[in-house]
């Protein structure tokens, strides 16, 4: 229910804000006098940002499955499958959430987390995860999942997305009326050439800024989760050897819906702005830190 609130509430202060902002700099009488209706470029705005992000989160566990062909093995009665659900039944209770579903599926060492509720979420772990590694590393690697689902990061990084493409479809809007009536004087009813492309380079190149705001608090969400998979183990080193091991191994590509939640990623270079997860040597040090 909390979440459910947060969500409202950061809907209206985005609506708040950019309807603010525009009666602050006269945008609103500019495009009102051009006959662009503030409100309804606001809720389109908002439709569109957070309508996707809103899909996106409620469709991710179905998605997740259906993409990685993982299998719930919360019932199954073979060993290794009850070790993994026991795990993840323990950490879940000390985390002070509901059970989640847990999945195993063919892979590359990596695992995730997903799902629209806290209470109700899907904890996946491949079986190239379990081959590479000790118990107490896969046990540090769960850990980490059922922190991301503790600390709701599934539905905080919905928000931050939703409220990027929010702006993103306003001001790319905003700014292609201006070129089309003010610049390049269109007078004819409806939006020109001007307005469309405008609005489509604007799409991309805000989109661009967008996504390395999204990617820089995603990658702050991996410190903590690697901090909360500690406290669940009780001692920094099984995550910090975790940590370790990933960094010598090809964690795979998890597809689009779930990428941000795996448990580690490959950022490189300028596209490092952009990766979801920190380098495995800034991440092991943080933790050896206390950061």
């Amino acid at each position: 229910m909390k979440r459910v609130l947060l969500f409202l509430l950061t809907n209206l202060a985005v609506m708040l804000v950019l309807g603010i902002a525009s009666r602050l700099l006269g945008v609103d009488r500019f495009l009102s006098a051009n006959g662009l209706n503030l409100g309804a470029l606001l809720g389109f705005a908002l439709l569109m940002g957070f309508g996707g992000a809103t899909i996106s989160l409620l469709m991710s566990k179905p998605m997740a499955k259906w993409s990685t062909g993982a299998v719930v093995i919360n019932d199954s009665p073979e060993a290794m499958h009850r070790w993994i659900v026991g795990t993840v039944a323990n950490f879940s209770q000390r985390a002070g959430i509901g059970m989640p579903e847990v999945a195993l599926y063919e892979g590359e060492p990596n695992a995730f987390a997903t799902g629209a509720f806290k209470n109700s979420a899907l904890v996946a772990v491949s079986t190239g995860l379990l081959q590479s590694m000790s118990r107490e590393e896969v046990e540090a690697v769960i850990g980490h999942e059922v922190a991301h689902v503790a600390n709701g990061d599934m539905v905080t990084m919905t928000l931050i997305q939703g409220v990027m493409n929010t702006f993103v479809v306003f001001l790319s809007r905003a700014i292609g009326y201006f070129v089309d009536r003010v610049l390049l004087k269109n007078d004819r009813e409806g939006p020109g050439i001007g307005y469309m492309v405008t609005s489509v380079i604007l799409d991309m190149v805000l989109g661009v800024l967008a996504a390395v705001i999204v990617a820089w608090f995603s990658r702050q969400r991996e410190f903590r989760a690697d901090a909360g998979a500690a406290e669940l183990m009780g001692s920094k080193q099984p995550m910090m050897r975790a940590l370790a091991r990933l960094g010598g191994l090809d964690p795979g590509d998890l597809p689009q819906s779930v990428a941000t939640m795996g448990i580690s990623g490959r950022p490189s270079g300028l596209l490092a702005l952009l990766s979801s997860h920190p380098p495995i040597e800034e991440r092991i040090r943080a933790l050896r830190d206390g950061r």
